[in-house]
């Protein structure tokens, strides 16, 4: 794109920007945030089609991008951030040293069970796998890769309750 249409559009863009924002507000429910980025997405697509449309009637053209992609945006059940005036406060810093300890003794714990139910928990909680693929990974049918799991899991718990020690 030369220089003149470039500075035709930013003409265009500076000259039109407060009543498309505004028509972007209607648009949009008076959000003014999602009203932002929906001229700014359809600026975007005004400037890719600015060479054919620049003639002839270019606001006529971004108010119809406008327009459908309001109504494609009201569809969207979730439209990403929500600006909010106060920031929330900041996550506690947790002992770090607690947190390793505990994934230590966890690991040992691990280390007791057979290496099938081991496998079989390590598959299904560590890697987040579904049931089917622990299953195929170990070649099993998927009731015996339940079934090792659940037991792996109980002997866990069992190792859990043995170690930690009654406060009297």
């Amino acid at each position: 794109m030369g220089q003149l249409p470039a500075d035709e559009f930013d003409r265009f863009v500076a000259a039109r920007w407060s009543a498309l924002l505004h028509l972007a507000r209607l648009l949009t429910g008076g959000d003014r945030h999602r009203a932002e980025d929906l001229l700014q997405e359809a600026l975007v697509k005004l400037w890719f089609a600015w060479p054919k449309v620049a003639e002839q009637a270019p606001e006529a053209y971004v108010r119809r991008i406008l327009a459908r992609a309001a109504a494609r945006s009201a569809r969207r059940r979730w439209w990403g951030e929500h600006p909010v005036d106060q920031l929330p406060d900041p996550p506690e810093v947790g002992d770090e040293t607690a947190a390793v300890d505990e994934r230590t003794g966890l690991e040992a714990m691990l280390a007791l069970l057979p290496a099938r139910q081991r496998a079989a928990v390590v598959l299904r909680y560590y890697q987040d796998l579904p049931e089917r693929h622990v299953a195929e990974v170990l070649g099993c049918p998927v009731g015996t890769a339940r079934s090792l799991t659940a037991r792996g899991v109980a002997r866990l718990r069992q190792l859990l309750a043995e170690a930690v020690e009654p406060v009297e």
